[in-house]
């Protein structure tokens, strides 16, 4: 197994993340600077052995995965849903651990985060897998891959940390794919990143059980959570999941005080019906208060779902005055770079408190936390 250079290596990373990066507005690339103690891994190469946490033993060697809701039981030599976990002979494994095959250096807004250390960077990881088949799925690439189908990297707990403060990354982000599949990973590179300083964001579809969810955000500073639709039949239908789970994920992470913003991926004739998405709102306010940002994200056509349009821009603002007029406060619209559904307003005295086009700031009014022209308290994580 030969070292990469630095230069071989960035090359490969961009390779590794373009399905991450394709569809959306890129306002910089910077150099990722990787340490020297990274290695490369063909698409044969070896994969992880190390046991997962989270499921529990049954007879016959068969095993119950307790990690997310679709609490898989796999026999022996067999794999859960997700595809990167295995049992071997009783004990589950997962594939991926220290495994990327996705990574690069991004800003936090493109996560989306805008309360979250606005300006600062992210340095983003993935592995292959997810516990959800959504139809739309921008980095299905990966998402609906097997470890032994795409090209992976060794990066260490301790290698990612590095990568990150090399970078002059504020964070890390477990982002592309889905984290929950590869936990173990996630879990010890933010108890590595917490040791040396660095945050760690979660980018999740929030498909997790209540006590791994509880465990991990110990260690985490803020988690996205892409909340598809508002119905069962499209968690069904088009992503291949529970609705229910992801909502008691959300008054999960209210309980536990974390900060989170939510994701709305707009699917035109899909999810787009308002009298849902109003419904959603008045239940985001009673079970989880006005403070958390809502975006409202356009569609682009992708993986199976190419045969609709991008979200009609109207569309989205509808739903972002549902969700005002439903007592939300910082809801925004994304995608659409330089509408002004981008930028945070403060809810007191309406003015710009972070102006924003695409992924880049373009004015700063918060002082310590506050609207620098009234001084109201504007909830999110500033420094």
């Amino acid at each position: 197994m030969k070292s990469l250079k630095r230069r071989e290596f960035f090359k490969y990373s961009l390779a590794g993340a373009g399905g991450a990066l394709c569809s959306n507005l890129i306002t910089k690339i910077p150099f990722i600077a990787i340490p020297d103690t990274a290695y490369a891994l063909s698409s044969s190469g070896k994969l992880s052995h190390v046991e997962a946490k989270y499921y529990k033993k049954l007879e016959h060697k068969e095993i119950e995965c307790q990690l997310c809701p679709r609490k898989c039981k796999v026999g022996d030599r067999e794999r859960g849903y997700c595809g990167v976990r295995e049992n071997q002979k009783g004990i589950y494994y997962t594939l991926v651990y220290g495994l990327a095959c996705s990574f690069h250096q991004d800003p936090i807004e493109k996560k989306p985060f805008f309360h979250f250390l606005p300006g600062t960077d992210a340095f983003s990881i993935a592995t292959a897998g997810c516990n959800l088949n959504c139809k739309f799925c921008q980095n299905w690439e990966i998402s609906q891959a097997r470890p032994e189908q795409t090209d992976n990297y060794e990066l260490s707990p301790q290698t990612v940390v590095e990568s990150a403060l090399n970078g002059s990354c504020s964070s890390i982000a477990y982002t592309y794919s889905e984290p929950t599949v590869f936990y173990e990973y996630m879990l010890d590179c933010a108890k590595a990143g917490k040791g040396k300083g660095v945050k760690s964001v979660m980018v999740s579809a929030g498909f997790i059980q209540p006590e791994p969810l509880v465990e991990l955000c110990k260690e985490l500073d803020a988690v996205k959570i892409d909340l598809k639709a508002f119905n069962e039949k499209y968690y069904q239908e088009i992503c291949r999941g529970k609705l229910q789970p992801v909502l008691d994920t959300l008054k999960e992470l209210k309980r536990i005080g974390i900060w989170y913003e939510i994701v709305y991926l707009m699917v035109p004739t899909l999810n787009d019906n308002m009298d849902d998405i109003r419904k959603m709102c008045d239940w985001m306010l009673k079970d989880l208060g006005p403070d958390m940002p809502v975006h409202f994200t356009r569609f682009t056509p992708l993986y199976l779902l190419k045969n609709l349009p991008p979200t009609p821009v109207s569309s989205l603002e509808q739903a972002r005055k549902i969700a005002q007029d439903a007592g939300l406060k910082f809801v925004y619209i994304g995608n659409v770079p330089g509408h002004e559904g981008e930028s945070t307003y403060c809810p007191k005295c309406k003015k710009i408190l972070i102006g924003r086009y695409g992924f880049t700031i373009t004015q700063m009014n918060l002082k310590k936390g506050n609207c620098k022209f009234c001084g109201e308290k504007i909830p999110g994580v500033w420094t």
